[in-house]
């Protein structure tokens, strides 16, 4: 890897995992730098992070004022990183359910010239494990409903795993996404297809988390479901 690459994880009560995810993370992409983007954790996440980060010149800390949201941390995270001229971009989560021996993969997706590279649980090879009935319904029936209503192709439309060029955020264009909880993943995917950015789906395994409760909340789910449909009339809106 000869261009700067970012990995950006935001945190909320990540102290359990916080300090052994950032070692895994070094240790799979040694050339990459990580962007911890904490919420106020009160459990002391960043005391964590700000220790690791004054002893590895590769490790930053980007604290925020309170718990403001998913898709509003990696807007921060990937704007520090714009700024910063970083070339290459990563999401993950905090809690272990990315595994971060499968970054590389991204990496050679994005050295073959794919603009976005999607994290899949739903192409083969993808998988989930751990969770419930319920859960796992809920986050197939979330894609499948997304791809029917956006009409795309798009296997995960819902994954927190992925990777973009500086030139697929650059024409997202961060600035203007109305999405703040995991609707931001939909959206995110959406623009770059709208946009003919090359999108590739790679699969991962996804393993429930190993410390910690989810963030995700029936709010946030609503807000999914409504927003699909805002992507789709923004979009139209849009066309000429």
């Amino acid at each position: 890897m000869n261009v700067a690459t970012l990995i950006v994880i935001p945190t909320y009560n990540e102290a359990q995992s916080i300090a052994e995810l950032v070692v895994a993370v070094r240790a799979s992409l040694p050339v990459a730098h990580v962007l911890i983007v904490d919420d106020a954790s009160p459990d002391g996440t960043a005391d964590i992070v700000r220790r690791l980060a004054s002893a590895d010149s590769q490790v930053h800390l980007l604290e925020r004022l309170g718990k403001l949201g998913l898709g509003s941390a990696y807007v921060a995270g990937f704007g520090w990183g714009l700024e910063r001229g970083y070339q290459r971009f990563f999401e993950m989560d905090a809690d272990f359910s990315h595994d971060p021996a499968e970054l590389p993969a991204f990496v050679a997706a994005l050295d073959a010239g794919t603009d976005v590279v999607v994290g899949s649980r739903g192409v083969p090879g993808g998988d989930i494990r751990g969770w419930g009935p319920l859960r796992y319904l809920l986050s197939k029936g979330g894609s499948l409903y997304s791809r029917v209503v956006l009409g795309v192709g798009l296997r995960d439309l819902t994954t927190g795993f992925k990777a973009y060029s500086r030139r697929a955020l650059e024409q997202i264009d961060l600035a203007t996404l109305r999405s703040n909880g995991y609707a931001f993943q939909i959206e995110t995917s959406y623009r770059a297809l709208r946009q003919n950015l090359r999108v590739r789906e790679i699969p991962i395994v996804f393993v429930d988390r190993r410390a910690g409760e989810s963030k995700m909340t029936s709010h946030e789910v609503w807000a999914a479901v409504v927003g699909v449909w805002l992507m789709r009339a923004g979009d139209r809106r849009s066309r000429p």
